[in-house]
């Protein structure tokens, strides 16, 4: 029924799409926001699965070439579960250290560990992105996000 890769990866990201929907509809209401906390998760709920369709209606033929290109190496696996945890460990010190602070510390770690060697570009791309996307957040879409140890 479903030959190709595609279809079946189409389905498994459905799949989550509409579980990842049922979580964001369920996230708590604020009376006082001018936007809700569930704009952005449904809105990204309803992006996958719409690209979820499209992939499984997706026409293309898969090469020998590309079915080659999937296979990963096991350098390449190691270097994605570093960065797993990486994440892992974003997200657990998120509330404690806020968002500013562990922002910064992750794009800068990661991007040490991937092999980026311009240090001094990188902490300053990393400390600029954190703090665009807190005054976005914060001031203008007015969605606090977690401050933690720094005093704003």
């Amino acid at each position: 029924m479903l030959k190709k890769m595609n279809q079946r990866i189409a389905l498994i990201l459905a799949a989550i799409a509409v579980f990842y929907l049922f979580l964001s509809y369920n996230l708590p209401k604020y009376p006082n926001a001018i936007i809700d906390a569930d704009v952005v998760p449904i809105g990204l709920g309803y992006l996958l699965l719409f690209l979820s369709v499209l992939l499984f209606l997706d026409k293309t033929v898969e090469t020998e070439a590309e079915k080659q290109k999937r296979n990963i190496s096991k350098s390449n696996l190691l270097v994605l579960g570093v960065v797993f945890g990486f994440i892992l460990i974003y997200i657990s010190l998120l509330e404690i250290l806020g968002f500013l602070l562990m922002t910064a510390i992750f794009i800068f770690g990661c991007s040490l560990f991937l092999g980026y060697k311009k240090h001094v570009t990188n902490g300053i791309v990393s400390v600029v992105f954190s703090f665009a996307i807190y005054a976005l957040f914060n001031y203008l879409l007015r969605i606090n996000l977690p401050s933690g140890i720094l005093p704003f």
